[in-house]
């Protein structure tokens, strides 16, 4: 394995809640109203020091879609998920985007996020 190289973020940006590495800028985030089991998801354009998982098939509340897990690339956790594709027409604009899990990553003031009693268990689920 070689070298690891950590992309610093200027400005207000998301982090993981494990290491602190910089994910995402809150200037990237196209929406907040997404949902995933641990509670709320965003949106982004654009996410940094990810890994990304296998290629697979996962049915959401807005149809099948094809999927990859985000990894941090500074201590492996898993932080959300990237749209590879979108088998109807109408989700056709969540291709190449990416999800953060609220619960998994630190907010741009140093928020976590802690999982409601009203946070959906079971499978992933997404909501424009």
């Amino acid at each position: 394995m070689g070298r690891l190289f950590v992309i610093t973020l200027e400005g207000n940006s998301y982090k993981c809640k494990h290491c602190q590495t910089h994910l995402a800028l809150a200037d990237h985030i196209i929406s907040k109203s997404f949902h995933c089991s641990h509670g709320k998801a965003y949106l982004f354009d654009n996410v940094v020091n990810v890994t990304v998982g296998e290629k697979e098939e996962r049915l959401m509340m807005t149809g099948m879609h094809t999927v990859v897990d985000i990894f941090c690339v500074g201590c492996g956790s898993i932080v959300g998920w990237k749209y590879e594709a979108a088998h109807d027409k109408t989700q056709k604009y969540k291709e190449g985007k990416f999800i953060l899990e609220r619960f998994k990553v630190a907010g741009p003031d140093g928020s976590l996020y802690t999982v409601s009693h009203n946070a959906q268990l079971g499978s992933d689920v997404d909501e424009p």
